[in-house]
């Protein structure tokens, strides 16, 4: 993502916890031909935020979208979730998002301009096992957002918020996630390289629609939960337990993990699943979609409705 606003050329303030990792991203956004600022800070901590928040102002004197992506989880039954991995997955995966968005929105209400997007997942609508902590996270996100949106429509201001639901995403989250299962964790359904996330979330700063669903499974999954979603639990939780691990690929118990500290070593925007990730998925602003499926619908009720009245005037005319 930051390397996607940075070829625009956008100013891009980095917020993360790693030192190294940062002055990496700093220089791959500076080789893209734009000016980065290293802003050292746990989502998790609001005072951090927001002193990130004021260098930005400091340095560039406005702020025009703010994107919140930061996320934590725990890939364990709930029964073996402990309170204190709860709290941090919510503390990184939703407060900080709240925390990011009460910091940005500080500054854009009194501008009376700016986006903040919120990366979401497909698991906002439609919860699997495994990640109970996750998915509480990004419900909440999308609940918070909601909310938000409906304050600032009612004072009529101008800031705008988007919500990207993202499929499974080709990052290190699938190695950096505690895992306590014994294998590997991997993405229940397709994979999508970062950049596909990456041009979705650029889309929604521009054109900030209420929400963009990434990806056919993404799609799915949300559209299954809508429509179906005793039918999705049984589905899952005969496909998503053993399709969430890699019998190939043992996990040890005590392997690094993010969830409190930053995994030591280099990292890339890529994970270990370039092999099957897609490069493109399909976009669907949902809004655009219910009108689309309205209008089928309303021409369909008319033509039943027309089909019905020539029935009726043949059945008078016998």
């Amino acid at each position: 993502m930051a390397r996607r606003f940075g070829r625009e050329g956008w100013r891009v303030g980095l917020l993360a916890r790693d030192p190294d990792r940062l002055a990496a991203a700093q220089q791959e956004v500076q080789d893209a031909g734009a000016e980065a600022l290293v802003l050292r800070a746990d989502v998790a901590d609001p005072a951090a935020v927001n002193a990130a928040r004021d260098q930005v102002l400091e340095r560039w004197g406005a702020l025009d979208v703010w994107v919140n992506a930061a996320m934590a989880t725990v890939v364990s039954p709930v029964v073996r979730i402990s309170p204190e991995e709860y709290r941090r997955v919510t503390e990184v995966t939703y407060l900080g998002t709240v925390h990011g968005t009460l910091a940005a929105l500080e500054p854009m209400r009194a501008r009376k301009q700016g986006v903040i997007v919120q990366v979401g997942s497909a698991l906002a609508y439609r919860s699997i096992p495994l990640q109970s902590a996750y998915c509480a996270s990004k419900a909440a996100v999308r609940a918070f957002t909601d909310s938000l949106r409906t304050e600032l429509r009612h004072e009529d201001s101008p800031v705008r918020l988007s919500m990207v639901q993202l499929p499974g995403v080709n990052t290190p989250q699938f190695d950096w996630a505690r895992n306590k299962l014994g294998h590997k964790h991997k993405p229940v359904s397709d994979v999508f390289q970062p950049e596909v996330a990456a041009d979705a979330v650029y889309r929604a700063a521009l054109e900030f629609p209420r929400e963009l669903w990434v990806g056919f499974s993404a799609m799915k999954a949300i559209v299954g939960q809508l429509a179906a979603p005793a039918l999705l639990d049984r589905m899952l939780a005969q496909q998503a337990w053993e399709g969430q691990l890699d019998p190939q690929l043992p996990a040890p118990p005590g392997a690094p993990d993010n969830l409190f500290d930053p995994v030591a070593g280099p990292q890339a925007a890529h994970g270990r699943f370039d092999a099957k990730a897609k490069d493109r998925a399909w976009v669907l602003d949902p809004d655009v979609g219910r009108i689309g499926l309205g209008a089928v619908l309303a021409a369909a009720g008319g033509m039943a409705l027309s089909a019905a009245f020539a029935a009726g005037r043949h059945t008078r005319s016998n």
